[in-house]
């Protein structure tokens, strides 16, 4: 079965981006349906595949990380309306056999992504 998996790397430290809160969405229609939200570990990854086994299904998804909450409690000093708040990225699975790794690497004025395995 397929699974989904992240990890944030913070580039402004070099360092993993631990202890961030990220959610999880499905495209129902017009809509994106909760699916869960989990917690990167201080490795910057989380503890398990965030979809996985039966749950695991072609689709649109959204990931959402809580990035402005992460660089506040790292000290980092934010306008009061930070530049990146939450950084949402929006990405579809097809094959339901293969995993799929979106990892986030990310400053308080920058982000990027990509596929890995």
């Amino acid at each position: 079965m397929g699974k989904l998996t992240t990890h944030v790397l913070d580039t402004m430290s070099g360092l993993p981006g631990a202890e961030i809160k990220v959610e999880l969405f499905r495209q129902q229609g017009e809509h994106y349906e909760h699916i869960q939200t989990v917690t990167t570990n201080g490795d910057g990854r989380t503890d398990s595949p965030i979809l996985e086994d039966a749950a695991f299904q072609a689709g649109k998804y959204q990931l959402v990380f809580y990035v402005a909450d992460y660089f506040r409690q790292q000290g980092v000093t934010l306008d009061e309306v930070p530049f990146l708040d939450d950084v949402v990225i929006r990405f579809g699975l097809n094959d339901e056999q293969a995993h799929y790794h979106v990892p986030l690497l990310v400053s308080p004025y920058s982000f990027s992504t990509y596929r890995g395995s």
